[in-house]
């Protein structure tokens, strides 16, 4: 279980058959065995040195999130699970991401930075104005939504912090929708 709230951001160092490598400076506090989230995806970690981890990436994960389309030398958001007693800020979040969204518009909002991100409509039917989203494992509040896209207001620790403040159009970017939204639907569907 994760919060969404990314404690810092790691580069991929390497990428061969199904392996990712991640370096992270300080090192990330994990062992062999442990859940780290990398760009909102869930992952086990296989191994660890001074300077980084590795994880394994199946298929599954490479159909459903961004992390196929990931390069050496690209920066990905980390964070460690929430463990019992840390403050429970963000929102629940699993890291299962749900699908993936495009980035199809940025604009400067006073402080901020508000993001336009294209979603399937499988995936629009669970958001709503106001309510949580993990984008990239970052989580955020939705601040407009329609029948093509969701709108995310970032602010300055969020654009500092994270992925997000490089984020372009065109970008695609893994998305995890609340699932209270999922639970309540098959309660009330016959």
């Amino acid at each position: 279980m994760f919060t969404g709230l990314v404690h810092r951001t790691g580069m991929v160092a390497g990428i061969d058959r199904g392996r990712l490598r991640i370096e992270a400076q300080p090192p990330v506090d994990l062992a062999e065995g442990a859940s780290i989230a990398v760009n909102g995806v869930c992952l086990t970690v296989v191994e660890i040195d001074d300077t980084g981890f590795e994880v394994d990436v199946i298929e599954e994960t490479l159909r459903r999130s961004s992390l196929g389309d990931l390069s050496d030398g690209d920066r990905v958001n980390l964070e460690t699970p929430l463990r019992v007693g840390d403050p429970l800020d963000g929102h629940m979040v699993q890291g299962h991401v749900d699908g993936v969204g495009e980035v199809r518009a940025l604009r400067e909002e006073d402080i901020s930075k508000v993001v336009r991100i294209a979603a399937a409509p499988e995936l629009l039917r669970y958001v709503v104005e106001k309510g949580s989203i993990a984008v990239d494992g970052v989580s955020l509040t939705v601040s407009a939504i329609d029948d093509e896209a969701l709108e995310v207001s970032l602010i300055p620790e969020t654009l500092e912090r994270t992925t997000l403040g490089q984020a372009r159009p065109g970008r695609i970017v893994n998305l995890e929708v609340d699932v209270l939204a999922k639970y309540v639907e098959k309660a009330i569907r016959p």
